[in-house]
């Protein structure tokens, strides 16, 4: 038996340059919703992602650099976060003949699993994986 025992994820934190721009991304793009954040002394702005929450907090001096090291490899193997969809496939191409400006890392691909993936980065760089089974 371990010492702890993880039910879920709560939620994920990133630190954005802009939060009207992530907020495109994250519920125009991606269908999230902003839900009510608590009054904490830094701004920033929450989105339900299912049951996981994605928690942006606006960079600040106490908060570290937004997104991801410049030396840090555009990969699918580097620091990602990942999405369940329905039909990944159908989804990238509703976002290939959307108005939106897409930052893309890996176009989709069949897992060797049997999924399909397709990883975009947000305004920050944040490398996001969005797959379905």
């Amino acid at each position: 038996m371990s010492v702890i025992e993880v039910e879920s994820i709560d939620h994920i934190t990133l630190v954005v340059k802009s939060l009207e721009e992530s907020r495109k991304f994250y519920v125009e793009m991606l269908g999230m919703q902003e839900v009510p954040r608590p009054d904490f002394n830094f701004k920033g702005s929450w989105f339900q992602a299912g049951k996981t929450l994605i928690h942006l907090i606006l960079e600040h001096d106490q908060s570290g650099e937004a997104g991801v090291p410049a030396d840090q490899k555009r990969s699918t193997r580097a620091h990602h976060f990942a999405f369940c969809i329905a039909d990944a496939q159908a989804a990238w191409e509703k976002l290939q003949a959307s108005e939106y400006t897409l930052d893309v890392i890996s176009k989709p691909k069949l897992r060797p699993d049997g999924a399909v993936q397709f990883f975009l980065a947000d305004p920050d760089g944040h490398r996001v994986e969005i797959s379905s089974e």
